[in-house]
């Protein structure tokens, strides 16, 4: 149930942090499409861990296997099986870790729930799970850019902290994102990061911060009226992610300070008679569906709680209370780096299904 997302594009991850392998089934993916592994592999490599000194030193190289599916390089309208196996596991270094409940982990709440937890690592609370995520992405981006091939998402390292880039998306490019290895495409800005995130991982502790995420020349129509509204189901999405806090669309919460005058979008006609709006403070969606406009949408993450500073804790035989150091182990000091192509996965993911559920109701061909 909870390991399954979407209504007909669906995607089912699997797969614990230090088991054998992680890996997703894709169902309703349709037939005919071009798909291959080298496809699904660029997007992994984006999120791949040791990418460099701001982020995890465990050496995985997330290559993807297509199980079923596919044949002669193209989909065949049945379940899409990919595996990603774990080559750099380590469960040894979870032996201390297993006798306590880790402050900010799952640890405390998934003994709660199975009344048992994952002996190494985080298991399915991990970070790691979002591989299988990535891979049905791909599929995903394939699907909707074979329908509308201007469709494009981008998403980059807004805030780390207190550390803010004011550039605006239109001042620059994909390319410019991934040159960095913060993936913030403001040069001044990212080296003001890079300090913050140097300086927090020496001390042992973590910093979390703010993606932006902004999809250009989707669909009108996407999302429905009441239940399943397009921002709901995108808020749904992100706040599914590890270390994910909360969900801004448009301006979020800044339009709570402004009067309706201010906040509204006003329409207008372009030269050949479309409909526009002059703003975009609602992000692109109103009454939950998609009215044309760049989505537009925000998405933080707080510290990760692996820190390395003695912490309260309870251990999980006998119940004390006691004082915890953990070890010096393989964690990133910040998240946001390689949490952006995550973010722009589970979009990719949301947008294939609401494409699919309106095209229901309306063909766009």
């Amino acid at each position: 149930m909870g390991n399954t997302f979407g209504s007909l594009f669906k995607v089912t991850t699997f797969g614990e942090s230090h088991g054998a392998a992680i890996g997703c089934i894709i169902d309703g993916c349709p037939a005919g499409l071009k798909l291959n592994e080298e496809i699904i592999q660029e997007f992994l490599n984006r999120r791949k861990p040791g990418q460099s000194d701001f982020t995890t030193s465990r050496n995985e190289n997330d290559l993807c296997e297509i199980l079923s599916g596919i044949e002669q390089g193209k989909t065949l309208g049945t379940p899409i099986a990919i595996i990603i196996r774990n080559k750099d596991k380590n469960p040894l270094d979870y032996t201390e870790l297993n006798k306590v409940y880790r402050p900010g982990h799952a640890d405390y709440t998934t003994q709660l729930k199975y009344g048992l937890t994952a002996q190494s690592g985080g298991g399915r609370a991990s970070a790691r799970e979002t591989i299988g995520r990535v891979a049905a992405a791909a599929v995903a981006k394939i699907y909707l850019t074979a329908k509308f091939p201007e469709l494009s998402l981008m998403a980059w390292v807004q805030r780390i902290k207190d550390i803010e880039s004011k550039l605006h998306y239109q001042n620059f490019c994909f390319a410019d994102i991934e040159k960095s290895v913060i993936r913030c495409p403001d040069p001044i800005v990212e080296e003001q990061m890079k300090d913050a995130i140097l300086n927090a991982k020496q001390q042992g502790d973590s910093l979390g911060g703010c993606i932006r995420c902004v999809a250009q020349n989707i669909p009108a129509g996407l999302g429905e009226p009441v239940f399943y509204k397009l921002e709901a189901a995108l808020a749904g999405a992100m706040l599914s992610l590890p270390a994910c806090k909360s969900f801004e669309i448009g301006n979020g919460l800044e339009s709570t300070h402004l009067f309706g005058s201010e906040n509204n979008d006003h329409y207008y006609l372009n030269e050949k008679g479309n409909i526009y709006t002059k703003t975009n403070r609602s992000g692109g969606v109103q009454g939950g569906i998609s009215n044309g406009m760049n989505l537009e949408f925000s998405v933080g993450f707080k510290p990760i709680s692996t820190i390395y500073k003695e912490q309260n804790t309870v251990t999980k035989v006998k119940s004390q209370e006691i004082k915890f150091l953990i070890p010096k182990g393989r964690h990133d000091s910040c998240v946001l780096p390689r949490a952006v192509p995550i973010v722009e996965a589970m979009c990719w993911l949301v947008l294939a299904d609401q494409f699919m559920l309106q095209s229901t109701r309306k063909s766009y061909d």
